[in-house]
């Protein structure tokens, strides 16, 4: 047996192997791997490095980090082309996610931990990558690269975790449960769902009042929506009705056969529309209804849908007192202003003096206005008219659903969340959330029909004919459907002088005022319209 270096037995010496002229010192600290970075430029490592930033995993590749590089760009395949999968293919699925607040909790830890990883994989790429030996030059280029690139792939990911969580904080508006919703398909909710009616409460509970401590519905509002064309249509309630109804089938009629009524005086307010909300419970067992998170809105979606002749799905209940704060998250409101509206200010009675206004909205075009001036137009009473408030109310609805810019509310998200979980509460479940956002696109841009509740239609508080309402009401949905089909893509609001102006307010010359509309034909109003400028001087 001859040795390694020994000579064959023909006496002919051993010949070399390759690998005894390689210098050992090419396999030392790093092998393959250093090789291959040493053969690299730096403006090549550099460009790698923002590779393996765009594509975790690129990089360390490149570098002789095949496992782990190929693992990360696995996971990068199979999160960015799931979702994107899903967005193609099962959008609704992917919004449920959205509306889960587990899951949005899950997820933003997920994005964090993903953040580190990623922030690791730009500095293993770098360093794997860049030249050996590296100049003081180029490693202070190297790290103020890996930094700023830590930094584009970190900052969205810390920004989606605080809107997951903030998302998931804003849920608990959702949390109220009630016996009067529909069951409903979370996947298709509209399938066998052709109308959509959603009560809107404004409640006056007291400037710094919590919203649990009590609630005087100031405004009464129906939106109805056509949940396959969009079309819309609004209803509002003098608050001073009398003889509110309740469905026969409704156990609250065996307590009010004959509508919510003492008996005697129809004038008696304390059994008026917006009594309901706090003397019904008192008046009624507790569980008379089963056990929903509020007799009183339930009690109020089933009286008002009667009185309509609708059947309402959902509430939504808005304390007046923050409603400002959801008008300055989305930017304001820019509505018309056709009589001088007060700020404050109370009329006199038989229990305290007149006050004046401390302020007034003036009369004007294109107005825009911050929460708290959107507030006072919604609301200002003094020396004026139940019905012209109710009227500016459904302008601001008008405004929000018209102009509520959705890049707005975006970069309001956080502000817009924190004022709904102080101010707002509903019993729509959070898992129709995606579908209601279809719906909104879908309402976008079309007219909203209205028709106002007074006596020019024959309709008297102290004695309501509630069949002549339910003919107004299916005549107003009808041609909101009409109008919905016919509407153009874009409106426009009258200047002063009655010429056409883009705004997001509708189009009106001043001829189409409220008071031209044609009430004796009991014709709904659009409220692009209504809410025009026609100045009342």
């Amino acid at each position: 047996m001859t040795s390694d270096n020994g000579p064959l037995p023909d006496g002919s010496p051993q010949p070399r192997r390759v690998a005894d002229e390689t210098s050992p010192s090419a396999f030392e600290s790093g092998g393959a791997a250093r090789r291959i970075s040493d053969d690299r430029s730096f403006g090549a490592s550099l460009g790698w490095t923002v590779a393996g930033a765009v594509i975790p995993g690129l990089g360390l590749v490149r570098g002789g980090r095949r496992i782990i590089g190929s693992l990360l760009i696995a996971a990068w395949v199979i999160v960015v082309g799931g979702v994107a999968g899903l967005a193609v293919t099962n959008r609704k699925l992917l919004l449920s996610f959205a509306v889960d607040p587990g899951f949005l909790r899950g997820g933003a830890i997920a994005l964090l931990v993903i953040a580190v990883l990623w922030v690791i994989s730009v500095g293993a790429t770098h360093l794997v990558l860049r030249p050996r030996p590296a100049s003081w030059g180029q490693r202070a280029a190297g790290a103020a690269v890996v930094g700023a690139l830590s930094f584009a792939v970190a900052a969205p990911m810390a920004m989606g975790a605080n809107f997951a969580v903030t998302t998931a904080d804003g849920l608990v508006v959702f949390n109220q449960t009630s016996t009067t919703t529909p069951t409903v398909d979370a996947v298709d909710p509209w399938k066998d769902k052709d109308r959509l009616n959603i009560l809107i409460l404004g409640g006056d509970s007291g400037t710094g009042r919590d919203i649990k401590l009590g609630i005087r519905p100031d405004s009464v509002s129906v939106l109805s929506v056509d949940t396959h064309t969009g079309a819309v249509s609004m209803f509002n309630l003098p608050r001073q009705t009398a003889k509110m109804p309740f469905p026969k089938d409704s156990k609250l009629y065996k307590y009010f056969p004959n509508g919510f009524y003492d008996g005697s005086n129809p004038l008696n307010q304390e059994y008026a529309l917006n009594a309901i909300y706090n003397n019904v419970p008192h008046l009624v067992p507790k569980d008379v209804l089963g056990n929903p998170s509020s007799l009183s809105t339930d009690a109020m979606k089933l009286s008002v849908g009667e009185a309509l002749g609708l059947k309402l799905d959902y509430y939504v209940l808005v304390n007046m007192d923050g409603f400002k704060d959801i008008i300055n998250a989305i930017g304001g409101i820019t509505v018309n202003i056709n009589d001088r509206v007060p700020m404050g200010g109370k009329n006199p009675n038989g229990t305290h003096p007149e006050v004046k206004p401390y302020d007034w909205l003036e009369i004007g075009p294109n107005q825009h206005l911050t929460g708290r001036q959107a507030l006072w137009f919604a609301r200002g009473r003094y020396h004026t008219t139940d019905y012209k408030r109710m009227s500016r109310q459904r302008c601001v609805i008008n405004a929000v659903i018209q102009q509520a810019d959705p890049a707005t509310i975006l970069t309001k998200y956080q502000s817009l969340i924190s004022a709904a979980t102080k101010t707002v509460s509903t019993d729509v479940p959070s898992k129709l959330l995606p579908a209601l956002a279809d719906l909104a696109l879908n309402m976008k841009g079309k007219p909203i029909r209205s028709i106002l509740l007074n006596q020019d239609v024959g309709f008297k508080t102290w004695d309501p004919d509630w069949n002549l309402v339910h003919k107004l009401v299916q005549k107003t949905l009808d041609e909101a459907d009409a109008s919905a089909a016919s509407a153009p893509s874009s409106t426009a609001t009258a200047s002063p002088t009655g010429s056409s102006t883009s705004s997001p307010t509708g189009s009106a010359s001043p001829s189409s005022s409220p008071t031209a509309t044609s009430t004796a034909k009991q014709k709904s109003a659009n409220l692009n319209d209504e809410c025009a400028y026609h100045p009342n001087k």
